[in-house]
This record gives C-alpha cells, structure tokens and sequence, in this order.
C-alpha cells in the first residue's frame, strides 16, 4: 500500500502507511490540535504505530453485504486492503471528519450533478429492484459500517414551479446535493427489516431519544434515514463510535458493558453535556431491552463533536435499532449490562444501570415506563404495518408486557 493522506476540515493531519507489516500514523508536521483524527490520538510527534489498522480508520470500514460486493469489484485492480479501499470513497462521504486519500491528490467530492430524490425513493414502485441500482451507482462513496445491506445516497433537491419531483432522471442542470441519505434493505436474508426498523425507531422517537429523520418506502421495503454528522451548511462534525474510544478492532465489538459506554462518555463528553447524554445512553439501552434489540453493540453508540478542542462533544442519536429476536428467538443483548447479556435479566439489570447514568431508582422507574408506553402507543398505531414482519407484533408485545410487569406499568 502507498502512503496515503489524511486530512481534516482544518487541514492535512498526517500520513498513514503499511511498512513491515505495521500500520502508521504520523502527524503532519503542520498539524496543529484540531487537526487530531480522534479524541484518543492527540496530536504528536511519535508516529501510532501497530500490526492493525487504528480504530478510527477502521470505522467506516464496509461489512458485510458491502464489503463483499466492494471486493469483488476491486479484486482485479487492487489488494485487499481496508485503508486503500477507504481512500477511494469520495472525501465527502466518509462518516465523521477525517477523509483519506492518495499521496498528492485532494480527497475526492461528489459532483453537484449527482443525487436521488428522497420522494423517488420513496414512491418508487417500478419491477426491477431500486436498491440494485443505487447500489451500482454509489458502491463506491458508501462508507458506512454496518452487516445490513445499505447504500449511502447523495439527496438532490430540485426545486419546481409545480411542487412536482424530478425523478431519478440526471438533471439537465447542476443541482446542489444537500444532504446524504442512508438506504437500506433486507433483502431476502432478513425479511421485512424496513418495517421492523421504522416501527423500532418510531418507538424511540415517541419516547423522544434524539434519532435523525427517518423514512419508509411506500412499498416498505427500504428504510431511509438522513446521516446526522453534517452541520445545516454541508460542514463535517467529528464522529467517533464507542469501539474507536475504547480503543478496539471494529471486529470487537461486542466486547465489553454498556457501563465501559457510560464511563466514555464521563470521560470525553463536555461537562454540561455529561448527565443529558448519560441519560440519554440509559434510554438507548432500555429502549433496546424493551424491543428485543440483541446489536446494540459498540460501534452503534457514538460521540458527535465539532473539532477536537472545541469542548461540545456529545452522545450521538440513536440509530439501528431494531427487533431481533423475530430473527434470533434465543437472541440476547450485543454487550453485557449488570454483568448479563440475557434480555429476560435485563429488567432487573436497568435498576443499576440507571445508577450508573446518575438516574434515582424512582427515576428509573419512571422513566423506564413512559418508554414502555412508547412502544405501546407504537404497537397500537403500527400494527397492521408490523403484522407484515412475522414475529414482530409478539416480540414487541412480550416485550412491553415483561418490562410492563416490572415496573408496574399498565398494559393495554
């Protein structure tokens, strides 16, 4: 592997390199602390240096569905390797604020021509597969982590005299792309997934958890959610996942508690941003008991920040939450709470978890059931939506009614 650049919205950061089987960083001699790549990798001037990618590059490392598809598409023209395909993803579409590229070319960019309608995509009721075809067009600008199928989609917004969209059509004129979409599917492996994660995350809305907008395709079988490390101007935020922080290989990620996730967060979050996010962690946590949600694990919690040394870092909103267990009916929680991972001792670990994020057991209380009457409300609207998914209405049912009983919640 060559010697590639990286770089931040401040300036070049350094250089990463493979040589004698080790991967190095070296800070840019011109990088000041801003510049950091991650709130762990302070500017300096020893190279990091180890047999393994650093985290931070590890993170937006396709998995998966993607990665396979990715591999097979460079397997003639490059080696297998993480960091260079990485650098091939345009600039502008890796998660967070740090871009790779090849020595001596910029980070590339997407062209203000391209993008999709978000209304396109939703309304799309064509016979050929619509989430083939975004995915041909933007394999190689999709970044994301993740094992589900998904596509991250430049959205283009065309205004019209009428109100009316321009379809998926190349426009006759250049457009801004404002915002990105991330598109998922299940494809056949995991049946009705967008309607299992709408119905999941509409829960989490309702009890209102920060999540970022989200949307289902009329047909219902893609889930689009809007990416959530970008600023109104099209700036890039810092955004680190609790695997990065905790200084582990992306495959570790189920290694750990959600308690190591709090002291993270007391750890690297702004003072006056402390207790809302550790309180927002518990309601992500128990949100995931309640559903049935076995893959909340490491790199599905994360800080959002400007810069490194502007002091605003916070926990960021909740994303990939879904039921699994009408996939995995043994399934149990992706890391430990209390010192268990089983959903059913789960109930009782959420009285100490609570203490954890500075909640009172009254608090807890509480708390855990208006998130209890979150997804009962959920259910009762969504019904007829979650009967599509099978299993779904019985797991999410039996979730309401065991956390119900506990905490002596009424349920409907």
């Amino acid at each position: 592997m060559n010697a590639l650049a990286v770089t931040t919205p401040t300036g070049p950061a350094g250089t990463l390199a493979r040589e004698a089987g080790l991967y190095q960083f070296t800070c840019a001699a011109e990088a000041d602390a801003r510049s950091a790549i991650s709130l762990t990798m302070p500017v300096r001037r020893l190279a990091y240096a180890g047999a393994s990618l650093p985290p931070i590059f590890q993170m937006n490392q396709p998995e998966g569905f993607l990665r396979e598809r990715l591999r097979h598409l460079l397997a003639k023209s490059t080696v297998d390797d993480p960091a260079l395909t990485m650098a091939l993803l345009p600039g502008d579409a890796a998660i967070g604020r740090v871009f790779l590229s090849r020595e001596g070319r910029p980070p590339a960019t997407t062209t203000a021509e391209a993008g999709e309608s978000l209304q396109h995509i939703l309304r799309y009721q064509g016979a050929e597969g619509l989430f083939d075809t975004l995915l041909e067009r933007y394999l190689l600008r999709s970044g994301v982590s993740g094992v589900q199928p998904k596509v991250l989609v430049p959205e283009r917004v065309e205004p019209r005299a009428d109100g009316l969209d321009m379809g998926m059509a190349p426009p006759a004129r250049a457009t801004a792309v404002t915002h990105d979409l991330i598109v998922k599917s299940g494809l056949d492996e995991f049946p009705g997934l967008a309607i299992n994660e709408f119905v999941c995350m509409t829960a989490v809305a309702r009890a209102g958890v920060p999540c970022p907008p989200f949307y289902l395709s009329d047909n219902t079988r893609l889930f689009v959610m809007r990416r959530f490390d970008r600023t109104p101007e099209g700036g890039s935020l810092g955004f680190e996942d609790m695997a990065v922080l905790c200084g582990l290989d992306a495959e570790r990620k189920y290694s750990g508690a959600y308690e190591r996730v709090a002291r993270v967060i007391e750890d690297n979050c702004a003072p006056d941003r402390v207790g809302p996010s550790l309180h927002q962690l518990f309601d992500m946590v128990a949100l995931s008991c309640i559903l049935g949600n076995g893959d909340a694990h490491l790199k599905n919690f994360g800080l959002l920040y400007t810069d490194p040394q502007t002091d605003d870092a916070t926990l960021a909103p909740a994303f990939d939450i879904v039921n699994t267990t009408c996939y995995l009916p043994g399934d149990a929680l992706a890391l430990s709470l209390d010192g268990n991972r089983s959903l059913f001792a789960a109930r009782l670990g959420l009285l100490a978890f609570g203490q954890t994020c500075r909640l009172t057991p009254r608090q807890v209380r509480q708390r855990v059931g208006e998130l209890v009457g979150a997804v009962q409300d959920t259910l009762v609207a969504f019904r007829g939506l979650a009967e599509g998914v099978p299993g779904l209405v019985e797991r999410l049912s039996a979730g309401v009614e065991a956390f119900g009983a506990v905490f002596s919640v009424a349920v409907r």
